[in-house]
């Protein structure tokens, strides 16, 4: 007989905290820094759902990541690849006082790319976001 695991593609990985959101955002957005990364945009999911749809929504921020070191590469090796920029992270509120962090797993997402140039610089990314996700 032949067992078959079930193998699950994350495109993501994730951490909770146990601190208010808003010095969730600024914890993480420190903790990118070290890395590299800097935040191009901040979209605040709740104020958006609020305004645009009139629904009541919880605390949920994405952060726009990006190394541009990183960037760089990749752009040099395909130029449609900043379709797929910049690195996402988001915060998340799970209950007061506990936020949940979740940051997209470059690798997973470059999948769909059929450039072999951009497995290295995926990894590299992986690797610095993985960092920064364990280290908060």
């Amino acid at each position: 007989m032949i067992l078959e695991l079930e193998t699950r593609v994350t495109y993501y990985f994730s951490k909770q905290l146990q601190m208010p959101f808003d010095q969730a955002i600024q914890h993480v957005t420190a903790a990118l820094a070290t890395k590299g990364f800097g935040v191009l945009t901040t979209i605040d999911v709740q104020a958006t759902m609020k305004k645009k749809l009139g629904v009541e929504f919880r605390r949920y921020t994405i952060l726009g990541a990006c190394n541009p070191e990183f960037a760089h590469e990749a752009l040099k090796n395909e130029d449609k690849i900043g379709t797929m920029l910049p690195c996402n992270v988001v915060v998340q509120q799970i209950s007061q006082g506990t936020v949940d962090v979740s940051a997209v797993d470059p690798v997973a997402s470059m999948m769909a790319v059929e450039n072999p140039k951009l497995a290295t610089i995926a990894g590299d990314v992986r690797d610095a976001l993985k960092q920064v996700v364990a280290g908060l």
